[in-house]
């Protein structure tokens, strides 16, 4: 008797759907995803094995960079522009609402006062270019050239949630680094984190929290 031929089947499949699908998604994710903006400077920061994370929502970060420079900024856009506002009211000055929109962009910053209005108002090839002289600090940390605590003061007016953390880079000298803790210390904050790289930590080792 004659085998029977088995008619097979086509193994294509059709991925058009699947294509669709996919193309969909990568539109969602591109129109969706907020880029992170560009840091003002640099920072290298020390290691450690901390096993204490950062919150991730309403920070105030100030960073401190090899050459003593302070840059300060917030994480929420809305906070920003209310900081700006409370600033401006402050020192009498007045920006425009490009210059506020601008100002939103930015993560972080690190001029003086009566700099920044100029800044913003380059187009974003010069603002690149330009090396950033830091936010002016002193080691009362009340001082009227410290500016940092004007914009520490009102940062904590428009988001009184906010955290600080602090970010120092690895060759940072300490005295820069006081100068930055009694402006927090002149507004009674003692309480902060610190940012730094992560490390292995050493066999055997528990952290406090465990």
């Amino acid at each position: 008797m004659p085998k029977v031929k088995v008619k097979r089947a086509s193994s294509a499949v059709d991925m058009t759907a699947m294509c669709d699908v996919a193309f969909l998604l990568l539109t969602f994710f591109i129109l969706t995803a907020q880029f992170r903006a560009q840091d003002a400077a640099t920072i290298e920061t020390p290691s450690s094995i901390s096993g204490i994370k950062v919150p991730d929502k309403d920070i105030m970060t100030i960073a401190l960079d090899k050459d003593g420079k302070v840059y300060f900024g917030i994480d929420n856009q809305q906070h920003r522009l209310a900081m700006l506002d409370n600033i401006a009211s402050e020192k009498g000055i007045s920006f425009s609402d490009n210059e506020k929109k601008e100002f939103m962009l930015m993560s972080n910053f690190g001029l003086p006062i009566n700099q920044l209005k100029s800044f913003l108002s380059l187009p974003k090839e010069q603002k690149a270019k330009i090396k950033q002289s830091g936010i002016p600090t002193d080691s009362t940390g009340a001082g009227p050239s410290n500016e940092l605590k004007d914009w520490v003061y009102n940062a904590r007016k428009a988001n009184n949630d906010l955290r600080i953390a602090l970010k120092g880079d690895n060759l940072a000298k300490f005295p820069n680094f006081k100068n930055v803790l009694a402006t927090l210390q002149a507004q009674n904050i003692n309480k902060f984190n610190l940012i730094t790289g992560t490390e292995a930590p050493p066999a055997g080792w528990k952290s406090d929290e465990e």
